[in-house]
This record gives structure tokens, C-alpha cells and sequence, in this order.
């Protein structure tokens, strides 16, 4: 079965950049076991796997939005982002901030 455009532009991206998304592929996989204790580290990472993702999702998309396929373009993109959250389901929790707290059960008297 044929590879789609954007299947072809993940798989070219995840080569280009092994090491990088080995590295953050256990950091990710940490941070969805223990959010709170590697949720600055998963930040850091994430933000090094967001600029190439823009990256290869610009040169996805640059030629269809330049054609007059705009509403194609963003459909792309997306295609293309859901591959990559089929291997990381946290990628769209890169950036975001939680804050950690517990709540104490009152007991009745």
C-alpha cells in the first residue's frame, strides 16, 4: 500500500532526527507514567520536538497553501499531527503548565 504525502514527510522527519526523538520518546513515556516529577524536563524536550515538527509540517504544507488549497493544507496538517500523537499521545501537553495538588477528605463527625 502506498504511503500518504504526509505518512513519508513523518517518517523522513523521525530519520532526520533520530537521536531527538529517541531521547524524548523516554522522557515522554516517563512523563506519562509520573507527570509531576518530569513534567519541566518533558517541557524542555518537547520544545526542541515542536520546532522541528513545525518545521517539517511547513514544508508540508508551503506548497499546497501557495497553490490555493489553504482548506487542504490545514486538513494536512493535521493528518499530519495525528501520526504523530499515534506514538506521542501527550505531544499536544508540550508547553503546558499543571499545577500538582491534593485535596484532604474531610471526615464526617
Amino acid at each position: 500500500m502506498a504511503k500518504t504525502k504526509y505518512q513519508e514527510y513523518y517518517e523522513l522527519m523521525i530519520a532526520n532526527n533520530k537521536a531527538l526523538f529517541d531521547d524524548f520518546k523516554i522522557i515522554h513515556d516517563q512523563f506519562v507514567l509520573e507527570p509531576q516529577k518530569y513534567q519541566d524536563e518533558f517541557n524542555k524536550k518537547g520544545e526542541e520536538i515542536m520546532r522541528v515538527v513545525h518545521q517539517w509540517e511547513d514544508r508540508l504544507c508551503n506548497h499546497s497553501e501557495g497553490s490555493g488549497y489553504g482548506l487542504y493544507s490545514a486538513n494536512l496538517a493535521e493528518k499530519f499531527k495525528n501520526q504523530i500523537r499515534k506514538n506521542f499521545p501527550k505531544f499536544d501537553e508540550i508547553g503546558v503548565k499543571r499545577s500538582f495538588f491534593s485535596l484532604n477528605k474531610i471526615s464526617p463527625k
